[in-house]
């Protein structure tokens, strides 16, 4: 595969082709993704969960409504729901707020159990590494110390080799 080949299956700009390819390449080959329809499924996943390349880090910029499935999944209750969710005169919900839900979600689950957890341990890298047993395993596959540098998932090359090096636990 090339990038050119990678930019098509991926459906992104040539920019974006010229900053990911590299790296995704290296860890298509380091983790033996080598069939055309493995090397399509990864790129396809990884373009899904890191919104086509361009989102390292989950967002918790949630309205209401769109916490909704949390609400339903007993992680957060309407109330706070109605607190926290982004207002419809909100372009963007302010960062303590994502803090906070972040934290409520992602409490007392896989390892989180200290306050600020949620929000240390969300999703990072392009398949989006959850929990702090997920940053610990997926730093021991990579030999990173995501746990004390949990940002390091937010490095290009590390971000790419995340996902194929470690399959993480989900319950999200």
């Amino acid at each position: 595969m090339n990038q050119s080949q990678f930019q098509r299956a991926a459906g992104i700009s040539a920019g974006l082709a010229a900053r990911w390819f590299p790296h995704i390449d290296t860890a298509m080959n380091e983790f033996s993704i080598t069939s055309p329809l493995d090397r399509a499924m990864f790129i396809a996943q990884c373009g899904h969960e890191s919104t086509s390349f361009t989102q390292m880090v989950e967002s918790f910029n949630y309205s209401v409504a769109g916490l909704a499935g949390f609400v339903k999944a007993k992680r957060i209750t309407q109330d706070q729901a109605n607190t926290l969710g982004r207002k419809t005169y909100e372009k963007v919900l302010p960062l303590e707020r994502q803090r906070a839900i972040a934290n409520l979600v992602y409490n007392n689950r896989f390892g989180n159990k200290a306050a600020g957890d949620g929000w240390k341990y969300r999703g990072r890298g392009i398949i989006g590494i959850t929990f702090l047993e997920n940053y610990m395993k997926c730093g021991n596959a990579l030999k990173l110390d995501l746990v004390s540098n949990p940002e390091l998932l937010e490095k290009d090359i590390n971000a790419a080799a995340a996902q194929p090096g470690f399959t993480p636990q989900t319950d999200v």
